[in-house]
């Protein structure tokens, strides 16, 4: 099995920053793409940043400039840097694995992890 273990979520001040880490571990032959999706209370689920294994990276519009993605191959590891925080930053932070390949198993599958709260206060 796959799975997602996030951490570095937390209450912080508006202007603060924060950096969240997301690695997969398990039995993995390859990810696509990882990337960071945000609820907020009685919001949809949203893309945040996202980055494939050859380093493209594609943001929101409401977190450009702010935020940046990277990625470690060799530890399937994801981080989000989040600088410039606001208010409307507060929500539960998802990382996600697309596109996983996994030895001796047919087909390719998606993995989330359980969520990190990121809560900023004005």
């Amino acid at each position: 099995q796959v799975q997602l273990v996030e951490s570095g979520g937390g209450l912080v001040q508006a202007g603060g920053s924060l950096r969240l880490s997301c690695a997969a571990s398990g039995s993995i032959f390859s990810i696509n793409a990882m990337g960071w999706y945000r609820q907020a209370p009685g919001k949809q689920r949203e893309l945040v940043g996202i980055v494939t294994s050859g380093g493209s990276t594609n943001y929101a519009d409401s977190v450009k400039g702010r935020f940046t993605i990277s990625r470690d191959n060799a530890k399937n590891t994801v981080y989000l840097q989040m600088n410039s925080l606001k208010p409307e930053d507060t929500a539960v932070y998802f990382c996600k694995a697309a596109g996983v390949v996994r030895p001796a198993t047919p087909g390719i599958r998606d993995y989330w992890g359980q969520g990190t709260q990121v809560t900023v206060s004005s």
